[in-house]
């Protein structure tokens, strides 16, 4: 519990960090046609922007990467932004590029944006691998951090 306290406590403190949140998939399998969705509230600043894809799976994970199509929209300038994600999580001698035990995590620099004071940005995430259902990938997230100010 002290743990947790501790490390909620070093996330708020970072005021780089506007936005970080994690939508959980079906284990026994995330369908291709299962849309994650994330609406990132409006930003206070203009600035520039990183935009960060993080990725939590288990041994269960059929292979050795992940494609992710990642299509954004702002509110504000009503900009559209699709993104393909090529993603490597096990090398070729079988060892995993994530961090942890049974669960691994991985975090993949997407974009930097450009937003304005006031931006919404609505941020869609979907698979585009052959097999319909991936089993073994538990969560799909999205954060901000703000890189500058205007």
């Amino acid at each position: 519990m002290i743990a947790l306290t501790v490390a909620l406590t070093m996330v708020g403190c970072n005021r780089k960090t506007i936005y970080s949140h994690y939508e959980h998939t079906p284990i026994n399998g995330w369908e291709k046609n299962d849309t994650l969705k994330f609406s990132i509230f409006p930003v206070r600043t203009d600035g520039l922007y990183r935009e960060e894809v993080g990725l939590r799976i288990n041994s269960a994970y059929p292979f050795m990467g992940l494609t992710l199509i990642v299509e954004q929209h702002t509110t504000q300038k009503r900009l559209m932004r699709s993104d393909t994600l090529h993603t490597s999580l096990i090398d070729h001698d079988g060892t995993i590029q994530g961090e942890g035990m049974s669960y691994y995590q991985y975090n993949f620099h997407l974009a930097n944006l450009q937003l304005q004071a006031d931006d919404t940005l609505l941020v869609n995430i979907r698979h585009n691998m052959k097999r319909e259902m991936l089993p073994g990938i538990s969560d799909i997230g999205v954060t901000l951090k703000r890189l500058s100010e205007d």
